[in-house]
């Protein structure tokens, strides 16, 4: 009996919130200026007209959730809908009117506060608010409840208030369980595990973060430091008569001739002259031929020192160069006395040195 009759119940309730729209419909068109809500008192100040609004409720709806007014505003550009938002005091006649048509507005903190978005076009601008009612039905079952007008809060660019107010929506709200036949009380859902955050644990893994990247830029500008060029210490070039003189004595010190290398010790006593008066005089000596050497050394001026004896060392060491002439264990040693000789006769005068003295008292000037 139960389950053929409840269709019929619903169809009457459908019924019942047609018939109520549309008397409420006609009550709002025949009777908006007689009938004041408490919910609402609508204020448009002389001068300013009132803006065009277009509302949309839902019919149906579930008892203890949230059933959302959309209110579309049209006005002129420079105003702003809703300035100070929707806030409604506990005590005040709006907040009793809501109460005792049995609607409760959320805590706008909870995430379901009034939206209102805001479209400028050319001539006017349009603005879509979103109001949230929680239905709370003081009968069990379904009942058809009448939402009363909401006021609409808009700022004109001359800083007057507009308050318009919506029209009552009728709205069928069923219970959670009104589509059981039988329903029983339902034990309480299990407990949910509570995160906490943590904020001490995050900010010190954000500071190990931080740390890690900090050392690592570190570790890597030492590397780069590390491995940076490093300038090559300086070393003075020894001069040419202490260099050849050095090279000379190190040939004397030598086992060439003792092992029977004379040619060997004749060419290298030769190559470090060559060598020397290169150095010395700015030009080649080794690349250079005898020739060439000789018209060299004859332009320096002043004129070189013992250039006689240099032209006979080189002549001697072409012969054996050239002419494949051995040299004798006597002829080696005093290849290098002329060799040590030529290096001492032309080294510059130190000054202040004996020599230079000597020099100038031959040449007939104060010592």
């Amino acid at each position: 009996m139960t389950r053929t009759c409840l269709p019929l119940v619903f169809a009457v309730a459908l019924v019942a919130v047609a018939a109520s729209r549309t008397a409420s419909a006609e009550e709002t068109d025949a009777d908006a200026g007689a009938r004041v809500w408490a919910s609402c008192v609508e204020r448009v100040p002389d001068g300013a007209s009132r803006p065009k609004l277009t509302e949309t409720f839902p019919e149906r709806g579930t008892s203890g959730w949230a059933a959302p007014l959309e209110i579309t505003v049209v006005h002129g550009k420079g105003e702003t809908v809703m300035p100070g938002g929707i806030r409604v005091e506990r005590g005040s006649d709006q907040y009793k009117a809501l109460e005792e048509a049995g609607f409760v507005l959320p805590d706008p903190d909870g995430g379901a506060g009034p939206v209102a978005v805001t479209e400028a076009g050319e001539t006017s601008s349009t603005t879509k608010v979103t109001i949230s009612f929680v239905a709370l039905p003081k009968n069990p079952g379904r009942n058809v409840m009448m939402l009363p007008p909401v006021p609409i809060t808009l700022a004109r660019a001359s800083g007057d208030l507009v308050t318009v107010c919506t029209a009552p929506h009728p709205i069928l709200i069923e219970d959670p369980i009104a589509n059981e036949l039988d329903p029983k009380v339902r034990p309480n859902p299990e407990g949910r595990p509570q995160r906490e955050e943590w904020v001490l644990a995050k900010q010190l893994a954000v500071g190990a973060l931080v740390g890690a990247i900090l050392t690592a830029i570190g570790a890597w500008l030492f590397v780069r430091w590390s491995r940076r060029p490093k300038p090559v210490p300086y070393v003075a070039p020894k001069l040419p008569w202490i260099a050849a003189l050095e090279e000379l004595e190190a040939i004397r010190a030598s086992n060439l001739i003792t092992e029977g290398k004379n040619d060997e010790y004749f060419d290298r006593v030769s190559d470090c002259v060559r060598k020397y008066l290169g150095a010395r005089y700015g030009f080649d000596g080794l690349e250079s031929t005898t020739d060439e050497m000789q018209r060299t050394l004859a332009r320096v001026r002043p004129p070189v020192r013992g250039l006689d004896t240099i032209t006979r060392f080189l002549e001697e060491a072409d012969l054996v160069k050239f002419a494949r002439v051995l040299p004798s264990e006597n002829d080696c040693l005093a290849a290098l006395e002329r060799g040590i000789t030529i290096v001492r006769n032309t080294t510059p005068p130190q000054a202040g040195s004996s020599e230079t003295a000597a020099r100038k008292e031959a040449a007939g000037g104060p010592t």
